[in-house]
Protein backbone atom coordinates (compact mmCIF):
# COMPACT_ATOMS: atom_id res chain seq x y z
CA UNK A 1 0.00 0.00 0.00
CA UNK A 2 0.94 3.63 -0.27
CA UNK A 3 1.45 5.51 2.99
CA UNK A 4 1.91 9.12 3.96
CA UNK A 5 4.15 9.46 7.02
CA UNK A 6 4.28 13.01 8.35
CA UNK A 7 7.30 14.02 10.41
CA UNK A 8 9.29 11.39 8.52
CA UNK A 9 12.62 13.02 9.45
CA UNK A 10 11.61 12.96 13.12
CA UNK A 11 12.41 10.38 15.77
CA UNK A 12 9.25 8.27 15.63
CA UNK A 13 8.45 9.09 12.01
CA UNK A 14 11.81 7.79 10.79
CA UNK A 15 11.42 4.48 12.65
CA UNK A 16 7.85 3.97 11.43
CA UNK A 17 8.78 4.75 7.81
CA UNK A 18 11.66 2.28 8.09
CA UNK A 19 9.28 -0.41 9.44
CA UNK A 20 6.76 0.15 6.62
CA UNK A 21 9.48 0.04 3.96
CA UNK A 22 10.86 -3.21 5.39
CA UNK A 23 7.38 -4.72 4.96
CA UNK A 24 7.32 -3.77 1.28
CA UNK A 25 5.05 -0.73 1.38
CA UNK A 26 5.50 2.51 -0.55
CA UNK A 27 6.09 5.54 1.67
CA UNK A 28 5.89 9.27 1.00
CA UNK A 29 7.48 11.14 3.89
CA UNK A 30 7.03 14.83 4.61
CA UNK A 31 8.78 17.10 7.08
CA UNK A 32 9.49 20.81 7.24
CA UNK A 33 13.02 20.18 8.59
CA UNK A 34 12.73 23.06 11.05
CA UNK A 35 15.56 23.98 13.40
CA UNK A 36 13.81 23.11 16.69
CA UNK A 37 16.78 20.76 17.00
CA UNK A 38 19.81 19.85 14.86
CA UNK A 39 18.69 19.53 11.23
CA UNK A 40 21.73 17.35 10.49
CA UNK A 41 20.27 14.62 12.70
CA UNK A 42 17.03 14.76 10.69
CA UNK A 43 18.93 14.58 7.40
CA UNK A 44 20.96 11.62 8.68
CA UNK A 45 17.75 9.75 9.49
CA UNK A 46 16.36 10.46 6.02
CA UNK A 47 19.56 9.26 4.37
CA UNK A 48 19.05 5.83 5.95
CA UNK A 49 15.62 5.30 4.41
CA UNK A 50 16.29 6.53 0.89
CA UNK A 51 15.08 3.88 -1.56
CA UNK A 52 12.97 3.44 -4.67
CA UNK A 53 9.95 2.95 -2.39
CA UNK A 54 10.53 6.13 -0.38
CA UNK A 55 9.87 9.66 -1.55
CA UNK A 56 10.68 12.66 0.61
CA UNK A 57 8.86 15.96 0.15
CA UNK A 58 9.77 19.01 2.21
CA UNK A 59 6.45 20.49 3.30
CA UNK A 60 5.04 22.33 6.29
CA UNK A 61 1.89 20.91 7.89
CA UNK A 62 0.46 24.42 8.24
CA UNK A 63 0.73 25.00 4.46
CA UNK A 64 -2.91 24.43 3.52
CA UNK A 65 -2.44 24.44 -0.23
CA UNK A 66 0.80 22.43 -0.04
CA UNK A 67 -0.89 19.65 1.96
CA UNK A 68 -3.97 19.72 -0.30
CA UNK A 69 -1.74 19.41 -3.37
CA UNK A 70 0.15 16.53 -1.77
CA UNK A 71 -3.06 14.55 -1.26
CA UNK A 72 -4.27 15.37 -4.79
CA UNK A 73 -1.02 14.22 -6.36
CA UNK A 74 -0.27 11.07 -4.38
CA UNK A 75 -3.45 9.09 -3.65
CA UNK A 76 -2.62 7.60 -0.24
CA UNK A 77 -4.17 4.39 1.05
CA UNK A 78 -3.34 5.23 4.66
CA UNK A 79 -1.86 8.12 6.62
CA UNK A 80 0.33 7.94 9.73
CA UNK A 81 0.45 11.48 11.05
CA UNK A 82 3.40 11.87 13.42
CA UNK A 83 4.56 15.36 12.50
CA UNK A 84 4.01 17.98 15.21
CA UNK A 85 5.71 20.61 17.29
CA UNK A 86 6.89 18.48 20.20
CA UNK A 87 8.02 19.33 23.71
CA UNK A 88 6.21 20.41 26.85
CA UNK A 89 8.67 23.09 28.01
CA UNK A 90 9.05 24.74 24.60
CA UNK A 91 5.27 25.26 24.51
CA UNK A 92 5.73 27.76 27.34
CA UNK A 93 8.21 29.73 25.24
CA UNK A 94 6.69 29.57 21.76
CA UNK A 95 2.98 28.71 21.99
CA UNK A 96 2.13 29.92 18.48
CA UNK A 97 4.36 27.23 16.95
CA UNK A 98 2.00 24.66 18.52
CA UNK A 99 -1.08 26.34 17.07
CA UNK A 100 0.45 26.26 13.58
CA UNK A 101 1.82 22.71 13.56
CA UNK A 102 -0.50 20.87 15.92
CA UNK A 103 -3.87 22.53 15.31
CA UNK A 104 -3.80 23.96 11.79
CA UNK A 105 -1.49 21.17 10.64
CA UNK A 106 -3.76 18.45 12.04
CA UNK A 107 -6.80 20.04 10.42
CA UNK A 108 -5.03 20.13 7.05
CA UNK A 109 -4.29 16.39 7.35
CA UNK A 110 -7.91 15.67 8.29
CA UNK A 111 -9.10 17.62 5.27
CA UNK A 112 -6.75 15.68 3.00
CA UNK A 113 -8.11 12.39 4.36
CA UNK A 114 -11.68 13.62 3.97
CA UNK A 115 -11.38 14.63 0.33
CA UNK A 116 -9.32 11.67 -0.84
CA UNK A 117 -10.96 8.62 0.78
CA UNK A 118 -8.00 7.62 2.94
CA UNK A 119 -8.67 4.19 4.45
CA UNK A 120 -7.20 4.83 7.90
CA UNK A 121 -5.64 7.81 9.68
CA UNK A 122 -3.38 7.09 12.64
CA UNK A 123 -2.09 10.15 14.49
CA UNK A 124 0.20 10.97 17.40
CA UNK A 125 -1.38 11.97 20.66
CA UNK A 126 0.51 11.95 23.96
CA UNK A 127 0.43 10.70 27.54
CA UNK A 128 0.57 14.39 28.48
CA UNK A 129 -3.20 14.62 27.81
CA UNK A 130 -3.73 12.96 31.22
CA UNK A 131 -2.60 16.22 32.85
CA UNK A 132 -3.81 16.48 36.45
CA UNK A 133 -4.98 12.85 36.56
CA UNK A 134 -3.67 11.07 39.65
CA UNK A 135 -5.28 7.65 39.18
CA UNK A 136 -2.67 5.16 37.96
CA UNK A 137 -2.17 3.53 35.58
CA UNK A 138 -3.58 6.04 33.10
CA UNK A 139 -6.46 4.45 31.24
CA UNK A 140 -8.16 5.50 28.02
CA UNK A 141 -11.36 5.20 30.11
CA UNK A 142 -10.21 8.24 32.11
CA UNK A 143 -11.24 11.84 31.59
CA UNK A 144 -8.49 13.94 30.00
CA UNK A 145 -10.01 17.39 30.38
CA UNK A 146 -7.33 19.02 32.56
CA UNK A 147 -4.03 19.35 30.64
CA UNK A 148 -1.16 21.24 32.30
CA UNK A 149 0.63 22.46 29.16
CA UNK A 150 -0.41 23.93 25.84
CA UNK A 151 1.32 21.02 24.11
CA UNK A 152 -0.97 18.60 25.95
CA UNK A 153 -4.00 20.75 25.13
CA UNK A 154 -3.18 20.62 21.40
CA UNK A 155 -2.93 16.81 21.56
CA UNK A 156 -6.30 16.58 23.29
CA UNK A 157 -7.64 18.91 20.60
CA UNK A 158 -6.29 16.55 17.92
CA UNK A 159 -8.36 13.73 19.42
CA UNK A 160 -11.48 15.89 19.46
CA UNK A 161 -10.95 17.09 15.89
CA UNK A 162 -10.40 13.53 14.72
CA UNK A 163 -13.59 12.34 16.39
CA UNK A 164 -15.61 15.02 14.64
CA UNK A 165 -14.24 13.97 11.25
CA UNK A 166 -14.84 10.30 12.02
CA UNK A 167 -18.43 11.14 12.96
CA UNK A 168 -19.17 13.51 10.08
CA UNK A 169 -17.33 11.83 7.22
CA UNK A 170 -16.81 8.22 8.35
CA UNK A 171 -12.99 8.54 8.32
CA UNK A 172 -11.47 5.77 10.48
CA UNK A 173 -9.11 7.48 12.93
CA UNK A 174 -6.83 6.02 15.61
CA UNK A 175 -5.15 8.21 18.23
CA UNK A 176 -1.84 7.04 19.71
CA UNK A 177 -1.02 8.24 23.22
CA UNK A 178 2.74 7.79 23.42
CA UNK A 179 4.49 7.46 26.80
CA UNK A 180 8.03 8.97 27.01
CA UNK A 181 9.61 7.46 23.91
CA UNK A 182 13.40 6.96 23.90
CA UNK A 183 16.06 5.06 21.98
CA UNK A 184 18.53 5.34 19.08
CA UNK A 185 18.05 8.39 16.82
CA UNK A 186 16.15 10.10 19.65
CA UNK A 187 15.47 13.81 20.06
CA UNK A 188 18.24 16.04 21.48
CA UNK A 189 15.71 17.97 23.61
CA UNK A 190 14.78 14.87 25.63
CA UNK A 191 16.36 13.86 28.94
CA UNK A 192 18.33 10.81 27.81
CA UNK A 193 20.02 12.69 24.97
CA UNK A 194 20.76 15.76 27.12
CA UNK A 195 22.09 13.66 30.01
CA UNK A 196 24.34 11.60 27.72
CA UNK A 197 25.81 14.66 26.04
CA UNK A 198 26.44 16.44 29.34
CA UNK A 199 27.95 13.42 31.10
CA UNK A 200 30.36 12.72 28.23
CA UNK A 201 31.40 16.38 28.32
CA UNK A 202 32.01 16.26 32.08
CA UNK A 203 29.13 18.64 32.77
CA UNK A 204 26.37 18.56 35.39
CA UNK A 205 22.92 17.26 34.49
CA UNK A 206 19.76 19.08 35.58
CA UNK A 207 17.52 16.69 37.54
CA UNK A 208 14.03 18.14 37.97
CA UNK A 209 11.89 17.75 41.09
CA UNK A 210 15.03 16.38 42.79
CA UNK A 211 14.61 13.19 40.79
CA UNK A 212 11.27 12.42 42.46
CA UNK A 213 9.39 11.59 39.28
CA UNK A 214 8.38 8.33 37.66
CA UNK A 215 8.02 7.83 33.93
CA UNK A 216 6.73 5.05 31.73
CA UNK A 217 9.78 5.04 29.43
CA UNK A 218 8.90 3.29 26.16
CA UNK A 219 11.52 2.02 23.72
CA UNK A 220 11.25 3.23 20.14
CA UNK A 221 11.20 -0.21 18.45
CA UNK A 222 8.18 -1.15 20.59
CA UNK A 223 6.43 2.05 19.51
CA UNK A 224 7.10 1.37 15.82
CA UNK A 225 5.91 -2.23 16.12
CA UNK A 226 2.68 -1.19 17.85
CA UNK A 227 1.95 1.42 15.16
CA UNK A 228 2.74 -1.07 12.40
CA UNK A 229 0.25 -3.56 13.84
CA UNK A 230 -2.42 -0.95 14.59
CA UNK A 231 -2.49 0.36 11.02
CA UNK A 232 -4.28 -2.90 10.07
CA UNK A 233 -6.79 -2.54 12.93
CA UNK A 234 -9.25 -0.20 11.25
CA UNK A 235 -11.82 1.21 13.70
CA UNK A 236 -15.44 0.24 13.13
CA UNK A 237 -18.46 2.17 14.42
CA UNK A 238 -19.96 0.75 17.60
CA UNK A 239 -23.70 1.20 17.05
CA UNK A 240 -24.44 0.35 20.70
CA UNK A 241 -22.06 3.00 22.05
CA UNK A 242 -23.45 5.96 24.01
CA UNK A 243 -21.76 8.93 25.65
CA UNK A 244 -23.35 8.01 28.99
CA UNK A 245 -22.26 4.36 29.06
CA UNK A 246 -19.47 4.06 26.51
CA UNK A 247 -15.68 4.10 26.72
CA UNK A 248 -14.27 7.58 25.89
CA UNK A 249 -11.67 5.87 23.67
CA UNK A 250 -14.38 4.41 21.45
CA UNK A 251 -17.45 5.82 19.72
CA UNK A 252 -20.45 5.27 17.50
CA UNK A 253 -18.05 6.68 14.87
CA UNK A 254 -15.04 4.75 13.48
CA UNK A 255 -12.77 6.23 16.15
CA UNK A 256 -10.33 4.70 18.67
CA UNK A 257 -7.62 5.88 21.05
CA UNK A 258 -4.88 3.67 22.52
CA UNK A 259 -2.13 4.06 25.09
CA UNK A 260 1.28 2.92 23.84
CA UNK A 261 3.52 2.60 26.87
CA UNK A 262 5.79 0.12 28.61
CA UNK A 263 3.52 -0.17 31.69
CA UNK A 264 6.57 -0.44 33.97
CA UNK A 265 7.27 3.10 35.23
CA UNK A 266 10.69 3.73 36.76
CA UNK A 267 12.01 6.63 38.78
CA UNK A 268 14.07 9.30 37.09
CA UNK A 269 16.96 8.35 39.37
CA UNK A 270 16.80 4.69 38.22
CA UNK A 271 16.82 5.92 34.62
CA UNK A 272 19.95 7.96 35.36
CA UNK A 273 21.53 4.93 37.06
CA UNK A 274 20.92 2.86 33.89
CA UNK A 275 22.65 5.59 31.90
CA UNK A 276 25.59 5.75 34.35
CA UNK A 277 26.02 2.00 33.95
CA UNK A 278 25.85 2.16 30.14
CA UNK A 279 28.35 5.05 29.94
CA UNK A 280 30.60 3.95 32.77
CA UNK A 281 30.40 7.51 34.13
CA UNK A 282 28.93 8.79 37.40
CA UNK A 283 26.58 11.72 36.80
CA UNK A 284 27.21 15.04 38.54
CA UNK A 285 23.65 16.05 39.39
CA UNK A 286 22.22 19.53 39.70
CA UNK A 287 18.99 19.04 41.66
CA UNK A 288 16.23 21.32 40.40
CA UNK A 289 12.61 22.09 41.36
CA UNK A 290 9.60 20.78 39.45
CA UNK A 291 9.17 22.53 36.11
CA UNK A 292 5.90 24.13 34.93
CA UNK A 293 3.95 21.75 32.69
CA UNK A 294 5.56 18.60 34.11
CA UNK A 295 3.62 15.78 35.76
CA UNK A 296 4.87 13.67 38.68
CA UNK A 297 4.19 10.20 37.28
CA UNK A 298 3.02 8.44 34.15
CA UNK A 299 1.95 4.84 33.73
CA UNK A 300 0.09 3.29 30.81
CA UNK A 301 -2.80 0.85 30.98
CA UNK A 302 -2.25 -1.04 27.71
CA UNK A 303 -4.92 -3.76 28.07
CA UNK A 304 -6.90 -2.39 25.12
CA UNK A 305 -3.77 -2.22 22.97
CA UNK A 306 -2.90 -5.84 23.74
CA UNK A 307 -6.47 -6.94 22.97
CA UNK A 308 -6.28 -5.18 19.61
CA UNK A 309 -2.85 -6.31 18.37
CA UNK A 310 -1.63 -9.08 20.72
CA UNK A 311 1.43 -6.97 21.51
CA UNK A 312 2.56 -4.54 24.18
CA UNK A 313 5.88 -2.74 24.70
CA UNK A 314 8.21 -4.72 26.97
CA UNK A 315 11.79 -3.53 26.42
CA UNK A 316 13.35 -2.77 29.81
CA UNK A 317 15.11 0.49 30.58
CA UNK A 318 18.58 -1.01 31.11
CA UNK A 319 18.52 -2.69 27.70
CA UNK A 320 16.97 0.30 25.94
CA UNK A 321 19.38 2.85 27.44
CA UNK A 322 22.37 0.64 26.55
CA UNK A 323 21.20 0.53 22.92
CA UNK A 324 20.82 4.30 22.87
CA UNK A 325 24.32 4.81 24.27
CA UNK A 326 25.79 2.42 21.68
CA UNK A 327 24.09 4.39 18.91
CA UNK A 328 25.14 7.77 20.38
CA UNK A 329 28.80 6.78 20.67
CA UNK A 330 28.84 5.47 17.11
CA UNK A 331 26.96 8.41 15.59
CA UNK A 332 28.95 11.13 17.37
CA UNK A 333 32.24 9.19 17.46
CA UNK A 334 32.67 9.57 21.23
Amino acid sequence: MKYLVTGAAGFIGYHVAQRLLAAGHQVVGIDNLNDYYDVNLKLARLALIQSSDFTFIKCDLADREGIAQLFRNEGFDRVIHLGAQAGVRYSLENPLAYADANLIGHLNILEGCRHHQVGHLLYASSSSVYGLNRKLPFSTNDSVDHPVSLYAATKKANELMSHSYSHLYGIPTTGLRFFTVYGPWGRPDMALFKFTRAMLAGEKIDVYNNGQMRRDFTYIDDIAEAIFRLQDVIPQPDREWTVEEGNPASSSAPYRVYNIGNSQPVTLMAYIEALEKALGIKADKNMMPMQPGDVLETSADTAALFDAIDFKPQTGVESGVQRFVSWYREFYKV
